[in-house]
């Protein structure tokens, strides 16, 4: 039974999310809006409908007159989408609303209505784009990177077509004397599968310790390939190299080639003007490492981009995330779990979700604008663009850098205050004002939220990311 304290907590979110959608519905909402919402919310794992309540804040209980019968309406959902959801009524002090809950999906299933399989985007329902529902059904299926990349392989053309000398350097192991131990070595490993007095190279074993992926037709596309332009659009090439080492014993020959591509910028620390690199190697390592690792290899004819302009670098890689792209900076979930784990094994990458800390960590640290994380067509990229003043930086800029550096607070199990973040805009006091204005924008956004713990007190106010 759900009672009135449960609708006021949920009240309290800051934003709709995947498992909880409200709806003012105060005269009533249609059967078929019903069908809709239950079939979009269950393929999204499943959630809670929320029936009275306003969708924005403060999210006033206004009450709904929808569905005076929730036995009927229960039983047209189930004939009509094929699956059961509950329904309840709750007597709030400022109104009647309903809660449909809503079950998530089987495994590998989709549920779609008249032909359409829907998902929420904002404040639509949309139709599920071609990798999504492709991501769905392959649920369950075996992996990618798990199957053979070249089969029937002797044990000299193995260790011939893959750099072993590094694998065991970055593993931090001696290197074997005999073909054998080698061979041993890359089977515990789980990279090379033994067949009689043959061998299977996995997909996973090429990819990250090939020689040359060239050599592999089905790997060779999943090379990464850095384009360095001329300015700031794509209308002059200088360079368009494709990386032809496995991604870990070749990534920090890529780091190196794309640092050496970065145009100098002229920044001022301390009064002191130096010349610095347009994006930090810290931070460009870690865009880079995260684009590899978390790619989806389902999606053919593209690659992982590395695109160096006159004024940012762009990294994106195919697929859409699975973690929300605001909650990058708190939310870790690999896409490809044993190739996040070799390469953290061999000091690519932290697999505990950290990477993307750093990279907001040093764009504050090197005064450049808040790092930019976009949702594509079928792609995921990373904008990191070159020192700005805060005088120069628009108004998204601001705001974006205000919810990172909330949310990197956060982390640190810390708050955002109007102090805090004039140090992160390197501005002095006299600038209080202007940086409040800052943070009332965010709020306005419902990217921050006000600490509640500390009252209504100006001195005390300290801010949260919206999902703290």
């Amino acid at each position: 039974m759900i009672m009135p304290e449960q609708i006021d907590r949920w009240r309290t979110v800051a934003r709709e999310h995947a498992h909880l959608e409200f709806k003012e519905a105060k005269n009533g909402f249609g059967i078929d809006k019903l069908f809709e919402y239950c079939v979009a919310i269950a393929n999204e794992g499943g959630g809670h409908l929320v029936l009275g309540v306003a969708d924005r804040h403060p999210r006033p209980v206004v009450g709904s007159s929808a569905f005076d019968n929730l036995e009927k309406a229960t039983r047209q959902v189930h004939d009509k989408v094929g699956f059961h959801i509950e329904m309840e009524a709750v007597e709030h002090p400022q109104g009647r609303v309903v809660v449909v809950l809503v079950p998530g999906r089987p495994k590998g299933t989709a549920y779609e209505l008249d032909g359409r399989y829907l998902m929420r985007s904002g404040e639509a329902l949309v139709s599920m784009s071609e990798d999504r529902l492709r991501a769905i059904f392959d649920e369950g299926k075996p992996d990618w990177l798990e199957e053979s990349t070249r089969s029937g392989m002797t044990a000299q053309e193995v260790i011939d077509s893959l750099d072993t000398q590094s694998f065991f350097e970055l593993l931090e192991e001696p290197f074997p004397t005999t073909s054998n131990a080698i061979l041993e070595r890359l089977i515990r490993e789980r990279l090379v599968i033994p067949r009689h007095d043959r061998f299977d190279l996995l997909r996973l074993g090429g990819l990250t310790l090939a020689r040359r992926l060239a050599d592999f037709p089905e790997l060779r596309r999943k090379a990464p390939r850095v384009i360095v332009y001329n300015s700031a659009s794509k209308v002059s090439t200088r360079l368009d190299q494709i990386a032809n080492d496995g991604y870990a014993v070749g990534f920090r020959n890529l780091v190196r080639l794309v640092m050496s591509q970065l145009p100098q910028n002229e920044v001022v620390q301390d009064a002191t003007r130096l010349q610095m690199k347009l994006a930090p190697e810290s931070a460009v390592r870690e865009v880079v490492a995260n684009a590899l690792i978390h790619q989806d290899f389902l999606i053919g004819g593209t690659s992982v981009m590395i695109e160096v302009y006159s004024d940012r670098v762009e990294v994106s890689n195919p697929g859409t995330p699975i973690v929300e792209v605001n909650r990058f900076i708190d939310g870790y979930q690999s896409r490809n779990e044993r190739l996040a784990d070799l390469m953290r094994r061999m000091r690519v990458c932290e697999e505990k979700g950290s990477g993307i800390d750093k990279v907001v960590h040093a764009a504050e640290v090197f005064q450049l604008p808040a790092p930019q994380f976009r949702e594509e067509h079928r792609r995921t990229s990373v904008v990191l663009a070159g020192p700005k003043q805060f005088e120069d930086m628009d108004r998204d800029d601001r705001i974006r850098a205000c919810y990172q550096h909330a949310g990197l607070r956060r982390v640190a199990n810390d708050f955002m205050t109007n102090q805090t973040l004039r140090d992160r805009f390197k501005l002095p006091d006299s600038k209080s004002a202007t940086v409040s204005q800052v943070i009332a924008a965010t709020l306005e956004a419902g990217l921050i939220k006000a600490d509640s713990s500390v009252g209504t007190s100006l001195r005390l106010r300290r801010y949260l990311p919206y999902w703290a």
